[in-house]
C-alpha cells in the first residue's frame, strides 16, 4: 500500500463527465488499498473567467479580494469530486486551501507556502477516506485567503506530498509525459521514461510547459519523485522526474529540446565601461519587477562598450520605457531593440561527461544558415538566442542531430 498524491489540470476536471471519470481512477487506486490525496485545479477556463468578471467591475482588481474571488473555482471542483467519489462508493471529504491549513505569506495573486499542518488529512487518510483538496490556494497568518499563481496547484500537489511524505506525486494532465520535444513541431518526439529533476528544471525554465517550475523545483528540494501522466489514458506509465543516482542505466547525452517563444531582446548601446555599470542598468529594470533571464556585455573599446539582455517579451514595452530615462543617465548612445527572437536549449545531465555538445549545435545550426545573437550554458544547458522566424526549423535540425528520435520511451 502507498500513500500517493495525485494532481487533476482544468482539462481534466473540464466538464461534470470528466469529474466522473477522474473519479473512477481515484476510485480504482483506493480499491487497490492505496491511500489517496487528490489535488484539483478550476475546471478549464474558469479562473480565466472570473478574473475577466473582476475586471468588469475594477479595472484592476484589488489583489486581495481578487484571491477572494478566484479560489472558488477551485472549491466548486473539489466539492464534485466529493461527491462523484461518494457516489462510487468511496469515502471522500473535500478541503479547502485553508481547512487543510496551507499557510502561506501575504503576497496575494502570488503566495509562497511556508507551511502545511497534515494532521486532519493523515487523520481522514487513517479513517480510509480520499482527501480532495483545492489547489492553488492557501491562507495567511490573518487569514486571509492568498493564491499561489498561474500553475499553483502543481504547486499545492507537491507541496502536500513533502508534508505528507507521499510515495509518489502524480501530476495528471493533457499529455502522456515529458517529451524530447514539443510533439507538435517534431513527430518523431519521443516520450521519455524517466528524467531528473535538474533536467526538468532546466526544460521547464528554457520554456517547456509541462510542469509548472516552481514544483519541479519544490519537488526537488524535498525529494518528492513526480510522475506526469495523461488522465485520459488508463494504463500509460508516464514520465518518472527522479534524481540521477535512481536511473541505473546510463542516460543519452541531450534529454530533450527546450524552446521559448516569448522572448524579447534589449541592447544598451555605447554605454561608459566603467565599475557598476550593469547595475545602473539593470537596477531600475529588476525595480519594475521584471525578469532579466541572458545577459551579455561586450569587450570593451575605446571606454565603451554594448550591454544586451533578454526579457519576457510581454514586457518588453514596459522595459524599454524604463530604459529610455537610463540611456540618459549613464550617458549610452542608444537603446534598441527586438521582440522577435526565440531561445532554443539543448538539456541533458550527459553534458557533464561529454564534450563537443557546445559544437555539435553550433555546427548545425550553422550549416542551416541560423545565425546566433546570444548564448547562455549552465552544466547542463546549453540556450541560444536565435530570430524567431527560424525556431521550428533549429528544432527540429538540433533533434536530429542529437538522435533524440531513436531514444526508446
Amino acid at each position: 500500500m502507498a500513500l500517493i498524491v495525485q494532481k487533476y489540470g482544468g482539462t481534466s476536471v473540464g466538464t461534470a463527465e470528466r469529474i466522473k471519470n477522474v473519479a473512477r481512477r481515484v476510485a480504482r487506486f483506493h480499491a487497490a488499498g492505496h491511500q489517496l490525496v487528490v489535488v484539483v485545479s478550476a475546471m478549464s477556463g474558469e479562473t480565466n473567467r472570473l478574473i475577466a468578471l473582476a475586471k468588469e467591475v475594477q479595472a484592476s482588481p484589488d489583489p486581495r479580494e481578487l484571491d477572494v474571488m478566484v479560489s472558488t473555482g477551485e472549491q466548486v471542483t473539489i466539492g464534485l469530486l466529493s461527491m462523484a467519489l461518494m457516489e462510487l462508493g468511496v469515502k471522500a471529504r473535500s478541503y479547502t486551501g485553508a481547512q487543510v491549513r496551507i499557510l502561506t505569506d501575504s503576497s496575494f495573486t502570488k503566495a509562497r507556502i511556508v507551511s502545511i499542518d497534515e494532521s486532519n488529512v493523515r487523520a481522514d487518510l487513517d479513517a480510509g477516506h480520499v482527501v480532495v483538496v483545492a489547489g492553488f490556494q492557501g491562507v495567511d497568518e490573518s487569514g486571509n485567503i492568498t493564491t499561489l499563481g498561474r500553475g499553483g496547484s502543481d504547486t499545492t500537489g507537491v507541496a502536500l506530498a513533502a508534508a505528507l511524505r507521499a510515495d509518489e506525486c502524480q501530476i495528471y494532465t493533457d499529455v502522456d509525459g515529458v517529451y524530447t520535444t514539443d510533439p507538435r513541431i517534431v513527430p518523431e518526439a519521443r516520450r521519455l521514461t524517466t528524467i531528473t529533476f535538474e533536467e526538468m528544471l532546466e526544460m521547464a525554465s528554457q520554456g517547456s510547459k509541462v510542469l509548472q517550475i516552481r514544483s519541479v523545483e519544490f519537488a526537488g528540494k524535498y525529494k518528492v519523485k513526480l510522475r506526469v501522466l495523461s488522465s485520459f489514458e488508463e494504463d500509460g506509465q508516464g514520465t518518472l522526474i527522479t534524481f540521477e543516482e535512481d536511473i541505473k542505466m546510463e542516460q543519452p547525452i541531450i534529454s530533450g529540446i527546450a524552446f521559448n517563444r516569448d522572448e524579447a531582446k534589449i541592447t544598451v548601446l555605447g554605454v561608459p565601461d566603467r565599475p557598476g555599470i550593469a547595475y545602473q542598468i539593470l537596477g531600475p529594470i529588476a525595480d519594475a519587477k521584471i525578469d532579466v533571464d541572458m545577459i551579455i556585455q561586450n569587450v570593451g573599446h575605446d571606454g565603451m562598450t554594448d550591454f544586451s539582455f533578454t526579457v519576457n517579451r510581454n514586457e518588453f514595452t514596459r522595459a524599454m520605457g524604463i530604459l529610455d530615462g537610463v540611456r540618459q543617465q549613464v550617458g549610452a548612445r542608444e537603446v534598441v531593440g527586438d521582440n522577435r527572437i526565440a531561445k532554443v536549449s539543448v538539456v541533458g545531465v550527459g553534458m557533464r561527461s561529454h564534450v563537443g555538445i557546445a559544437s555539435k549545435m553550433f555546427r548545425t545550426l550553422s550549416e542551416e544558415g541560423i545565425n546566433i545573437q546570444m548564448i547562455s550554458t549552465s552544466e547542463i544547458k546549453i540556450a541560444v538566442v536565435i530570430d524567431e522566424k527560424y525556431l521550428e526549423l533549429a528544432v527540429r535540425v538540433l533533434h536530429k542531430a542529437f538522435e533524440l528520435d531513436q531514444i526508446s520511451a
